[in-house]
């Protein structure tokens, strides 16, 4: 049956959103995905497929141009620019995730400094802050259209679907646009959305924020050209229904009632510790937990001593990868994070190395691991689980599990961990003043006069980092 009024009172809440109506819940919490998103953003300037996507956006050229975070003289059409930038932060699978499952933060941002740069008058930090807000708003109401989106997805990336909508929101927001123009840039961008999940654990997998970045900057300037989509968009099974069987919408309300509340106000993100899919964390830290009771039983701990490692995990297809050849295939293993972390006793960025992955020792404890799907752990990243067990040849076992790990909304890193994050990440890039700035800057953001300031600091690089990217080889 047609709904009437959804796609509109999303246009008009778009529209109303003021910087008075952000909390300090709110701010605090978009502070830190922001931060986060900047570094594993400028550490994915290092990978291949960012390096590859930058090699073809740099064929396009326009009198707008935007910067390249990470390059201190490089600059491309906005739209490429958020497309490069958001490659390079799900480039190693390292930013956010929010329940319903989405990457909230990596469609957005890009999209909006690569705007703010175009436009004649630079918007405040605080317009930013609000604009990246609505654009995380809109995409935790849409993902709870559906039942279907609560649990780990099946059918496509979700963020190919409500970032490309947060992303049109957000630009829509910072360009101000009227309600009809906003809810024009919604329908336009629907008709961009979606991807099969088919290409995660591929290098595709990161051009689906890329393009969600693009893709909804360019829907919000087309609406704000007169180009129109359909008004009902968000209220029809054959419109955004289409990408989940149990669609069921509802209006957004007013912003200026009573009834309006951020839902990341009560939804926090989690933070990952290490660059791969959400669900390596819990069986990382069931892994080091079940190692650690083995080490503190047998003195002269060897590995091959095991004889059968148990995974008991979610059912999830797309992060059952007995064998990985590839860093973006490890990324998605339960098998290789665990084995990983029993190996090494630990998972870093450069355990996802050629090198690492291709080690004998490593292959041979991966033919040891089985995977199992207890019927009570549930495929949600709010409700899962991960039981690791150790099994050695003299018989002895060693069970370890992982309901809530460290950086999950339910136990979040904390300020002094995310900065640390940050600036490990960052400094792989970025001159220590780089580093520095943003993090101030970004801790302050809702007092800085003008956002392009950010953008100043990203582009500060160590010269040792030019030197060596520029030459990268694809």
């Amino acid at each position: 049956m047609l709904r009437k009024g959804i796609t509109e009172s999303f246009g008009a809440a778009i529209h109303a959103l003021n910087t008075t109506q952000l909390t300090d819940g709110v701010i605090n919490r978009s502070k830190r995905m922001m931060l986060d998103t900047l570094g594993v953003g400028l550490l994915g300037t290092r990978t291949a497929v960012f390096n590859k996507a930058l090699t073809y956006s740099q064929l396009f050229t326009s009198h707008q141009r935007s910067s390249v975070w990470g390059k201190s003289e490089m600059t491309l059409p906005p739209h490429y620019a958020a497309f490069v930038n958001g490659i390079a932060v799900h480039s190693m699978d390292f930013d956010d995730t929010w329940h319903p499952a989405t990457h909230p933060s990596g469609a957005v941002l890009p999209a909006l400094l690569a705007l703010a740069e175009t436009l004649p008058s630079q918007p405040s930090g605080l317009d930013l802050l609000l604009a990246f807000n609505v654009g995380i708003e809109v995409q935790g109401r849409l993902m709870r259209f559906s039942r279907e989106a609560y649990n780990i997805p099946e059918r496509f990336h979700p963020p190919s679907v409500v970032g490309v909508m947060g992303s049109a929101a957000a630009s829509a927001k910072l360009l101000g646009l009227s309600p009809v123009e906003c809810a024009n840039a919604l329908a336009i961008a629907a008709s961009s959305a979606g991807a099969p999940l088919a290409n995660a654990a591929t290098q595709t997998k990161p051009l689906h924020i890329g393009n969600a970045a693009r893709k909804g900057l360019e829907a919000a300037q087309l609406a704000q050209m007169g180009l129109e989509g359909n008004p009902a968009i968000l209220d029809m099974n054959c419109g955004f229904g289409v990408y989940y069987k149990d669609y069921s919408p509802s209006a957004m309300a007013i912003p200026n009632s009573s009834d309006f509340k951020w839902i990341l106000e009560d939804q926090d993100v989690a933070f990952k510790r290490i660059p791969a899919h959400l669900g390596m964390h819990w069986v990382v830290d069931a892994a080091l937990a079940a190692r650690a009771k083995l080490e503190n039983t047998v003195r002269n701990f060897d590995l091959s001593q095991i004889r059968h490692v148990t995974l008991r995990v979610p059912p999830s297809k797309y992060v059952d990868c007995p064998s990985p050849a590839t860093e973006h295939q490890a990324r998605h293993s339960f098998q290789f994070n665990a084995a990983s972390a029993l190996l090494d006793n630990k998972v870093t960025v450069p355990s996802f190395s050629e090198v690492q992955i291709n080690r004998p020792a490593l292959k041979e404890l991966l033919s040891k691991v089985k995977v199992e799907t207890p019927k009570d752990n549930q495929p949600s990243f709010d409700k899962m689980y991960c039981e690791v067990e150790m099994e050695t040849y003299q018989g002895q076992r060693y069970v370890a599990r992982c309901d809530t790990f460290y950086g999950h909304w339910r136990k979040p890193l904390t300020q002094k961990d995310l900065v640390e994050k940050f600036s490990v990440n960052a400094s792989s890039v970025l001159c220590t003043e780089g580093v520095e700035g943003v993090i101030e800057v970004t801790g302050n953001i809702e007092r800085v006069r003008e956002c392009s300031i950010l953008g100043s600091y990203l582009r500060m690089t160590s010269s040792q980092h030019e030197q060596v990217y520029s030459t990268r080889s694809l």
